[in-house]
């Protein structure tokens, strides 16, 4: 990923993710179907709306990097979030649609006649789990690269991929132990597992929209290397707020009140920098001086 600029990066794993995560749904999908495991066609499906999110992750990039322009002065880091709340309800309504296919065998259809897994629904289990782990660790390695958030929601997002193929293993596993009720019980427990990562993706895409302030432990650290720069006496106040996958910064400092306009702007000028510095998603830090 040398010498590639972000949006390079962010394009490079999300077509390599959407790759594997095709080849990987064509594998469970025939192995659920095969085998007759309800819990691997669950998670075959599963696996296909994640090609579907991560285009979802793609335009969302693309869009959140545009520059800013007449009518979005600020910018365009918010598109990121749009894609990541239409990227979440895509999810929740996928994992509803599980859910219910699995309680209707559990309560509606004659459980005698669940059909028992066969082994190659298990080996499809253990290659998903496999795979998963390694595109969590891929995408995750990125979206630190490139500080992008989507790329972090959607590694983790595949991180629970890898969780909900271990359900599907061991309710196949359940199942072929004379306990064929475990398999459609694992599509329920994959549903779960599918609307809290829907429902963790919204609430986070809904407080960058909503100018949801850094955590205190960060506003502190910057409070921390504003009071070490030169000519500042002190912090009046700190506001900070999420801006997609950007940070803004409002800074009240104290300064000598008998200096010069240009010494005190050349103070206000340095703890800018300092910020921005620091702080690589910071995308601007607004300091007012206040005399002591």
């Amino acid at each position: 990923m040398k010498g590639k600029t972000n949006n390079q990066i962010a394009m490079r794993v999300s077509w390599v993710t959407i790759f594997a995560n095709i080849m990987l749904s064509v594998l469970k999908l025939f192995a659920g179907i095969y085998a007759h495991s309800a819990a691997m066609v669950s998670d075959a499906v599963h696996s296909i709306s994640d090609v579907l999110t991560t285009f979802v992750v793609i335009i969302g990039v693309k869009m959140s990097g545009k520059e800013a322009d007449k009518k979005h002065p600020y910018g365009h880091e918010r598109f990121e979030c749009v894609a990541a709340i239409i990227l979440s309800v895509m999810l929740f309504l996928i994992g509803g649609g599980i859910g219910y296919a699995g309680i209707r065998k559990i309560f509606i259809d004659d459980s005698r006649e669940l059909a028992i897994p066969g082994v190659l629904a298990l080996i499809a289990a253990a290659v998903s789990i496999v795979v998963k782990e390694w595109m969590y660790w891929y995408t995750r390695k990125a979206s630190k690269i490139i500080n992008s958030g989507a790329m972090m929601a959607d590694a983790w997002h595949h991180r629970s991929d890898a969780l909900s193929s271990i359900g599907s293993f061991l309710g196949i596993i359940g199942a072929r132990i004379k306990f064929p009720i475990l398999d459609p019980i694992a599509s329920i427990i994959i549903c779960i597992m599918i609307i809290i990562s829907a429902i963790s993706i919204f609430m986070d895409s809904i407080g960058k929209m909503t100018d949801k302030s850094c955590d205190s432990t960060v506003e502190e650290e910057m409070k921390g290397i504003i009071l070490e720069q030169e000519g500042v006496i002190g912090v009046e106040q700190i506001k900070t707020r999420l801006f997609g996958n950007s940070i803004y910064v409002d800074v009240e400092i104290i300064a000598n009140g008998e200096d010069t306009l240009s010494s005190t702007h050349d103070i206000a000028h340095n703890v800018h920098d300092k910020i921005e510095k620091t702080y690589g998603n910071v995308k601007h830090c607004m300091v007012h001086v206040n005399p002591e």
